[in-house]
């Protein structure tokens, strides 16, 4: 398949890339800033995810597209001074973006990586994370939130995944992947997330599926 991974230079887009990759896909990485590395069977492109032309220019000639935009700063000063570079709602407005591009390409499977505590599993967050979201983390939550409303009321064969705290370990098993919210620790490296956006693309069975995301 020909994937585009929206992202692709944070933590879980470069994960996603690398087992993608391996799985023998062709893979586009889209990132705002320089061209990585020159590796088989991946073609960068450089571009804004909040901007429709170089998104649409991007999704065309795939058959699906992985989701990992975020912003990479540190949220307390994202919170309380605002994002340096990154928009605050680079979520849900390169997601918009994608959705619009790939029912005007025809592309049918859209994968994104979201977070643990919104949407399906918003009841389920623990009280300390529940406080954390709130005070520090709240206008990222709000779009990411926008962001799985708009996955959901896309009408493509999509798939959100939802990991827990994540962690740069080193440990790239398959993590623990549960369709109604149940976790096991609530932890999870972005080595293993990407084993979970790599199967997802191809995988049935999850085909409108939230999937909770967490170290077995």
């Amino acid at each position: 398949m020909k994937v585009l991974v929206m992202g692709a230079t944070g933590g879980s887009g470069r994960a996603a890339v690398e087992r993608l990759l391996a799985a023998g896909h062709e893979v586009t990485a889209f990132t705002r800033g320089p061209a990585g590395p020159a590796v088989p069977r991946l073609r960068w492109v450089s571009g804004d995810a909040s901007n429709p032309r170089d998104v649409d220019a991007a999704v065309a000639g795939h058959d699906a597209v992985v989701v990992a935009l975020g912003i990479r700063e540190n949220p307390l000063r994202v919170r309380f001074l605002g994002p340096r570079a990154t928009p605050i709602d680079i979520r849900s407005a390169g997601t918009r973006n994608v959705v619009l591009a790939m029912q005007r390409h025809g592309v049918r499977r859209l994968v994104v990586q979201t977070s643990y505590g919104v949407g399906a599993t918003r009841e389920r967050l623990g009280v300390v994370d529940g406080l954390f979201f709130e005070l520090v983390l709240k206008p990222q939550i709000a779009d990411t939130e926008a962001q799985e409303a708009i996955v959901t009321a896309s009408g493509l064969d999509w798939v959100l995944v939802q990991p827990v705290h994540l962690t740069d370990d080193a440990d790239d098993a398959m993590p623990f992947v549960s369709g109604d919210g149940e976790t096991r620790r609530m932890k999870v490296s972005r080595a293993a997330v990407g084993r979970v956006l790599d199967r997802a693309v191809t995988s049935r069975e999850w085909v409108g599926a939230s999937l909770a995301v967490s170290a077995a």
